[in-house]
């Protein structure tokens, strides 16, 4: 039995992280999504700036550690990609 291979996408910093680039917007991404390095997954606020989080790794999102508008402290985990082979 193989294990399944997995990243942990951390923020950067403190701040609160959103899903989406607007309230009324889709979110960037679903979880089950396939995902490349540079796919950007969602949005950590931190004093009305907001900086882009990224998949980081290619493979498939396949959950989320947190809900759009959770507060984030650094180093927390945003989400879980399974790592393509």
């Amino acid at each position: 039995m193989r294990l399944m291979k997995t990243y942990e996408v951390c923020s950067p910093l403190p701040g609160v992280f959103y899903r989406q680039p607007a309230p009324d917007a889709p979110a960037f991404i679903e979880e089950n999504t396939p995902v490349t390095a540079n796919s950007v997954i969602g949005l950590v606020e931190v004093m009305k700036q907001f900086s882009e989080i990224y998949a980081e790794q290619a493979g498939e999102l396949i959950s989320f550690c947190v809900n759009s508008g959770d507060a984030l402290e650094p180093g927390q985990v945003i989400a879980i990609i399974k790592i393509d082979e």
